[in-house]
């Protein structure tokens, strides 16, 4: 009940601070937080190209993991591949969901959160093809702690030297502190690493305490041979801002630094977490949620030499769950969706300069509900990927030229 309480006091904030327009920005977002008599919405996917161009998306299939492929861009998807032949809860709503990542090798890597019994607990799952999707071997829990505790909220990637790291947010911490009588603010984040194609994993590496409890990790390899993650921290007092650390493969991470500085004080999870991608020069683009003087506020900027460059909001005040690609040093693109009170529109801006300049565009929209809309790359070109209840996987290309 904690966990709930928790989730219901952070809409409550975003209705108190928000004002009549962005509450009704917000209200589409409650539809994910589910009352008694309220279905959550299990649109939750992931997706990734392959070096070929192929697009694959996996998400939630009753108690499997679903995976498909398209060879065209999203216009047709072959047949449905269970990952799992073991039927097994799966997550599959707001910032846990089914993942998908591309080896070196061409390997594909899929992670999922397994609800437990008791609320908020869970396991990380791991299932890989060396076989272009025909089939998938067994899927393994990817941390050793086996308790029935928090392990949500999954994250993967893949190095340049191949190696898998998967993080998550674990709350083992926390029970360990309930029974010293001491206080533990959050969560806490760990990962772990796989260095022979997911056959098998070392871990459970901590990156740091006092995370935000429900909000995802980003993660993104840099030119250095290193994984940088992102994440909502809780700094003392109890600002919700984001912090960052890179990731070694032998499970150090460096000491973790304060990325955003916004001071949003709330004893709460927004389940809106971050979005990064570090560029060829290994700049980090980052995008996040938060609230700004009073004002719910998705923000675009970037970090480079230990310092948060020219940080600025969207254009759209309402937007929300909002993801970012670098595609080399200066083109940058930004996608995210936004509620008007009848209507989620897809938006995108992107940048030709690295991020000093925006143009911005519409892309779809749609009447019913939709997942949170995922940026992708291939071949140097930026497409956004949006699943929607009424019309399904869409994938739309961001052209580099002005819209």
């Amino acid at each position: 009940m904690k966990g709930s309480r928790l989730i219901l006091a952070g809409l409550m904030a975003f209705a108190t601070m928000a004002g009549t327009a962005q509450t009704q920005t917000h209200a589409h977002t409650h539809t994910h937080t589910p009352t008694p008599t309220q279905k959550m919405s299990e649109l939750g996917s992931g997706a990734a190209f392959d070096r070929d161009g192929r697009l694959w998306v996996a998400y939630k299939d009753g108690p499997y993991v679903a995976l498909q492929s398209s060879a065209n861009f999203g216009r047709s998807f072959g047949p449905v591949q269970h990952v799992n032949s073991a039927p097994e809860l799966v997550a599959a709503d707001n910032d846990s969901r089914p993942k998908v990542a591309i080896g070196r090798d061409g390997e594909i890597f899929v992670t999922w959160t397994q609800p437990l019994a008791k609320p908020y607990t869970g396991f990380i799952r791991f299932a890989r093809s060396t076989d272009g999707g025909k089939s998938f071997a067994a899927p393994l829990t990817v941390h050793a702690n086996r308790d029935e505790i928090t392990h949500r909220f999954d994250a993967i990637a893949v190095d340049r030297a191949g190696r898998i790291f998967v993080s998550w947010i674990d709350k083992r911490d926390v029970v360990a502190a309930e029974a010293r009588k001491q206080p533990y603010a959050g969560a806490a984040i760990y990962y772990a690493v796989s260095t022979d194609h997911g056959t098998t994993f070392q871990g459970d590496y901590k990156i740091a305490d006092q995370s935000c409890e429900c909000c995802r990790i980003a993660m993104s390899a840099t030119p250095d041979g290193k994984m940088l993650a992102l994440w909502r921290h809780v700094f003392p007092p109890n600002a919700r801002d984001h912090a960052l650390a890179l990731l070694g493969a032998d499970g150090t991470a460096t000491g973790f630094q304060r990325a955003t500085f916004d001071d949003w004080r709330i004893d709460a999870c927004p389940h809106h977490g971050p979005g990064a991608s570090v560029a060829p020069d290994g700049t980090l683009h980052l995008v996040w949620f938060n609230v700004r003087e009073g004002k719910p506020t998705v923000s675009v900027g970037r970090w480079k030499d230990g310092k948060l460059l020219a940080p600025r909001p969207l254009d759209d005040p309402r937007a929300q769950h909002a993801d970012i690609v670098a595609l080399d040093d200066n083109e940058i693109a930004v996608a995210w969706k936004s509620f008007d009170g009848q209507q989620t529109r897809l938006s995108a801006m992107l940048s030709h300069d690295g991020g000093k300049t925006w143009q911005t565009r519409q892309v779809a929209r749609t009447d019913r509900d939709s997942d949170q809309p995922h940026l992708l790359q291939h071949a140097g070109r930026a497409y956004v990927l949006w699943r929607t209840e009424a019309e399904g996987f869409q994938v739309f290309p961001l052209a580099k030229e002005a819209a």
